[in-house]
């Protein structure tokens, strides 16, 4: 018997964090904020429907991330099982964003995550495509796996590419966040811009022993002020911040008080290692003008939900 396609697949995702202060480009955190995106198998056409976030970019029919990722992940796995089932006749995708977008909470991240894991549920060798896979056609995507590490496994992860591919270390955490997030977008490509070529090697050797003492202080039992030592960054944080003025200012009041505070992946939301009640306690009008949001760790990362009723 021919297989079929999978008729409607539902999947959450999880916002994320990267760099975390020091970890550039390899540490990265699932955030509980999450983003709904539900795909069903039609007899033809493509329709998109899109509330909250990204609601401008839904009539980008074909160019829509999600969209080319589930096309590109249904390749592949038409590639990996040898079925010649092609793409399916036709595309409903409903998506409930509330991942803030360009503002370094790993946005673009939960979409192909979220592509991809539909396309898995929903085709019928979806099995096929294994967790390291999904990683690996994810960073191909994405441009690195610092976000999309996170999102597919939930936690803290250490993510780093080799010669047999991409591959990520999840560590489970507990533990409370508050994200500061500003009006104002900006985009990773002009982040990354502003980075120089080369580094001091004295910063590139903070930065290594500051990685590995923030693994250290977010998963095991140390003096919590070990923390805020351990957030120090001194290879991107720097140079970005005549991009994000107010983000730069924000994390360095805070780090003064004592609150181990980075900046959110390229930024301009800033990640806070504290509660809402511990930062009005400094000062109650610490923060006005962005949106404070506490959070917690997501230990599950992307899911595929069960059926409605």
């Amino acid at each position: 018997m021919t297989a079929s396609w999978g008729a409607r697949a539902h999947v959450r995702v999880p916002a994320t964090s990267a760099n975390l202060g020091p970890g550039f480009d390899s540490l990265g955190l699932a955030l509980t904020l999450y983003d709904d995106v539900t795909v069903e198998i039609t007899e033809g056409g493509l329709v998109i429907e899109v509330d909250g976030e990204g609601a401008e970019v839904a009539d980008r029919g074909e160019r829509h991330l999600i969209v080319r990722v589930l096309r590109r992940t249904f390749e592949v796995l038409d590639e990996l099982s040898g079925s010649g089932l092609g793409q399916p006749p036709g595309i409903r995708m409903s998506c409930v964003n509330r991942i803030p977008h360009s503002r370094g909470l790993g946005s673009s991240s939960a979409a192909i995550v979220a592509g991809i894991t539909a396309a898995r549920a929903l085709h019928p060798h979806g099995d096929l495509l294994d967790e390291a896979a999904a990683l690996s056609l994810a960073t191909e995507i994405e441009g690195h796996p610092d976000n999309v590490a996170p999102c597919l496994s939930g936690g803290l992860t250490i993510a780093w590419s080799g010669p047999a591919g991409p591959r990520s270390v999840r560590l489970d955490l507990e533990r409370e966040v508050v994200a500061f997030v500003p009006a104002q977008t900006l985009a990773t490509e002009r982040a990354r811009g502003l980075l120089p070529e080369a580094v001091p090697h004295g910063d590139a050797a903070a930065n290594a022993g500051r990685a590995a003492l923030l693994v250290a202080a977010l998963t095991g039992d140390l003096d919590p002020e070990v923390l805020l030592d351990a957030t120090e960054d001194r290879l991107h944080q720097g140079y970005r911040a005549p991009a994000m003025p107010g983000s730069a200012a924000l994390v360095d009041r805070l780090r003064a008080n004592g609150v181990p505070a980075v900046i959110s992946g390229a930024g301009p939301t800033v990640l806070a290692f504290t509660t809402v009640s511990r930062v009005d306690s400094i000062d109650p009008e610490l923060g006005n003008g962005w949106l404070k949001r506490p959070l917690n760790v997501d230990p599950l990362g992307a899911c595929v939900q069960p059926p409605g009723p």
